[in-house]
């Protein structure tokens, strides 16, 4: 037994050491040379202070702002150490009941928008912390921040597509709009 023991526990240090401390030195190192923005958060800094992270949501609820997908973190929203959606089912009242809510919120927000509201903008992803909406969410918001703004809406409408982001490679994912940087271009319109 004795013979089987040493091994074991030698293996064990040493796998201890080799994946829990130099590998993730190493990949730490490594990230931190070859892609040091996105190793620190994707953060958006502006005169030295970090207004936000291009990867994870922002609350926006001043009209004059487009509106981002809900968040479902606690427990406040958009909270990125809790990330984790609401797990309620489609026919749970709770989540008919906030739909119904959000639906409402935004057409009082813009009474005379008489077009369907896109799903992401009355539910939360599975994270909770979802920066894009769809290129339709954005559109469905148009009128409302160049009327708020006092803006052109072909002007607010052209920022919506300068800031829309295609698939991946032509395939993978779906068009959509980082909500933070289509409102901080908007915040530089002058």
């Amino acid at each position: 037994m004795r013979r089987q023991l040493y091994p074991a526990i030698m293996m064990t240090l040493a796998l201890t050491v080799l994946l829990g401390l130099v590998y993730p030195l190493v990949i730490t190192g490594l990230a931190q040379v070859l892609f040091p923005r996105q190793a620190n958060g994707s953060l958006i800094v502006e005169h030295g202070r970090t207004v936000g992270s291009t990867l994870i949501g922002q609350p926006f609820a001043d009209p004059k702002y487009f509106w981002g997908r809900p968040s479902a973190t606690s427990p406040q929203a958009y909270n990125a150490s809790a990330s984790s959606g609401s797990n309620l089912a489609p026919t749970n009242q709770a989540l008919l009941d906030a739909v119904k809510q959000r639906v409402a919120d935004l057409r009082a927000a813009d009474p005379g928008n008489t077009a369907p509201v896109p799903v992401d903008l009355v539910t939360a992803s599975g994270s909770g912390l979802d920066p894009h909406i769809t290129p339709a969410a954005a559109l469905y918001q148009v009128a409302r921040v160049a009327r708020v703004r006092k803006l052109p809406v072909d002007a607010v409408r052209e920022l919506v597509q300068r800031h829309t982001e295609g698939r991946l490679f032509g395939v993978l994912g779906e068009p959509r709009v980082n909500v933070l940087a289509l409102n901080r271009d908007l915040d530089r319109t002058p």
